[in-house]
């Protein structure tokens, strides 16, 4: 039987017990040590002081420690230590005099094992140089072989650690090679590991961060790594799972003439197909694990956060397709045609539909079981409201079912609801210009969710920063709702509307921004349609002097349209 200890020191990590059924003593033996194992080394690397007989074997003693401290790994507890974390620089330095591909393969292991295991791994193979040897080495292990894979993961592991900045910053030039190689693997592959290179792709190429890896990956002799990506794509998206002989054969020129055939509608069309499949494939997974599988497990817990940074990677790409297409809508429809028919359009709108009505689903999963807070829940509700704030009445049953509980997701750091209300607001901006959206904002109580929401983005703390564009959906939703409140005819929340007033009239006092002005007093002009001075004396958190104040934000919007009207009739007598 085997036992360890939690640390490698000179104490034995790892034991023999031998005994027989019938003994009644055991008989412990120490194997291998800490400095046995800095002695293997050592000699292996030959360093220190040995006898010839040593010298003459060092890669058999250079194999043996390296196997050892491998095998070692392979246990969480050993692979934790800071003994092994201490060994990281060691194994580097093999790493860059070695060739033979066994051992290095058991390097790679080495490195994967304890960097998983222990934070402190990550950050030690970084500084010793992890990016120049994942830069060096991995172009020249044979394509889609283990150490391959071994250095993919290690790079992932990296990313997922560090900051892409920080690593752009610093290696841009090892980073566009890297870029590189998996960009060859993502085209050869043809396994689970082919969506794991296009994870790690459209983490570093779609990153904010990655201008500096553009610009390497432009200086190198060839763009090959380009043509790489668009087979890896076709391949995927069309199922095309052709040998790595066959890709060998027909050559990167006639794949790039190929390719350069397909249109552009088509590969929007691909792209969309692969992620709306891997999305709902992931929301699949994710309501399993959460809702069904065992939360006692540390495996469970990590196997979350892996689908959840997947997850995430799906749905920047269905953005990317929803802004494409919304700049599209934009454009004369004439030239729009000679990119993409009406037809593919119609095919690419369909797949945003089903993809939209898949995350609605697992939204409303999350409802059934209480849940309200999770970064996963946050990005579900942006990538919906991306897709509702240019197609604002899809899903228009499910929408109007679930926006109370939309409005009221929170990201995982997050103490309130504000991101998600801030994701919401352009469909609602359009839905509340109907009286069946603002009759949902009603019933469903939503329109106290956007005045919080505008009661936050106007007070003294949110000024600071910058965010006109959601004050002024934020502003105009709530105007589209008072406008159409006898409409309505649905009691509403007094007390609401006069925590609005108050932070409508501090806004306006310190701004001096006559469309700040006007707009502040419009939608009091409209609250106070709705009720009375004697009915907001009453209030609580209503007095006298707050009225005060508000009856002069409305004398200074009065003034400022006094003044435009005369502009106004200026202009018109000089025209005459």
């Amino acid at each position: 039987m085997w036992d360890y200890t939690r640390g490698m020191n000179s104490v034995s990590p790892v034991s023999f017990w031998f005994c027989n059924k019938d003994d009644h003593s055991v008989y412990r033996i120490n194997v291998v040590g800490d400095n046995i194992l800095k002695g293997l080394l050592n000699t292996g690397m030959g360093k220190g002081r040995t006898d010839s007989s040593r010298g003459d074997n060092r890669d058999v003693y250079l194999q043996l420690s390296v196997t050892i401290l491998a095998a070692f790994s392979r246990i969480p507890e050993i692979a934790s230590s800071p003994d092994m974390v201490s060994k990281i620089p060691l194994i580097l330095e093999i790493m860059s005099e070695e060739s033979r591909s066994l051992l290095l393969e058991e390097c790679y292991e080495f490195l994967l094992l304890v960097s998983t295991a222990n934070d402190d791994g990550v950050r030690t193979l970084y500084k010793s140089g992890g990016m120049n040897l994942l830069a060096t080495h991995m172009s020249t292990f044979p394509d889609g072989s283990h150490a391959v894979k071994l250095g993919m993961r290690l790079f992932q592991l990296i990313l997922s650690k560090l900051p892409l900045e920080v690593i752009n910053r610093e290696y841009p030039a090892e980073l566009s090679m890297v870029v590189a190689i998996i960009a060859k693997q993502f085209a050869v592959l043809h396994d689970a590991l082919k969506f794991e290179a296009l994870h790690l792709l459209t983490a570093v190429l779609h990153s904010k961060d990655s201008a500096t890896v553009h610009d390497a990956l432009r200086l190198m002799e060839n763009d090959i790594w380009s043509t790489y990506i668009r087979i890896g794509v076709v391949a995927i998206l069309q199922n095309r799972v052709g040998s790595l002989i066959n890709i060998c054969v027909i050559g990167s020129v006639a794949l790039a003439e190929r390719l350069q055939a397909l249109m552009l509608a088509e590969c929007i069309l691909l792209i969309l197909e692969s992620s709306r499949v891997e999305v709902a494939v992931l929301l699949n997974e994710l309501g399993y694990l959460k809702y069904e599988a065992s939360k006692d497990s540390a495996s469970n817990a990590e196997a979350i956060l892996s689908k959840q940074r997947n997850l995430g990677v799906a749905f920047s790409l269905v953005e990317k397709i929803i802004k494409i297409i919304s700049r599209f809508s934009g454009e004369d429809e004439s030239h729009t045609a000679n990119i993409i028919s009406e037809r593919t359009l119609t095919k690419i709108i369909s797949g945003l539909d089903e993809t939209i009505g898949v995350v609605l689903e697992y939204l409303q999963d999350a409802k059934v079981h209480g849940e309200k807070k999770g970064d996963d829940l946050l990005a579900s509700v942006r990538i919906a409201g991306s897709y509702l704030a240019q197609a604002p009445l899809a899903c228009k049953e499910k929408v109007g079912e679930l926006i109370e509980y939309l409005l009221s997701i929170e990201g995982e750091d997050e103490t309130s609801p504000f991101c998600s209300i801030c994701f919401m607001l352009p469909m609602l901006c359009q839905t509340t210009m109907g009286i069946d959206g603002c009759k949902v904002l009603a019933l469903s109580g939503a329109y106290k969710a956007v005045v919080d929401c505008l009661i936050r983005l106007i007070s003294p703390i949110s000024r600071t920063i910058q965010d006109d564009g959601s004050i002024s959906l934020a502003c105009d939703t709530i105007m589209n709702f008072l406008l159409k409140r006898e409409h309505i005819r649905v009691p509403l929340d007094d007390s609401t509307f006069v925590r609005l007033l108050v932070g409508l009239s501090s806004w306006a006092e310190e701004s001096g921004d006559p469309s700040i002005i006007m707009m502040a007093s419009s939608i009091c002009a409209l609250i106070f349609d709705s009720t009375s001075e004697e009915a907001l004396l009453h209030h609580p958190d209503f007095d006298n002097r707050k009225l005060i104040s508000l009856y002069q934000v409305m004398r200074r919007s009065l003034a400022i349209c006094g003044q435009v009207t005369l502009v106004i009739y200026i202009v018109l007598r000089a025209s005459i």
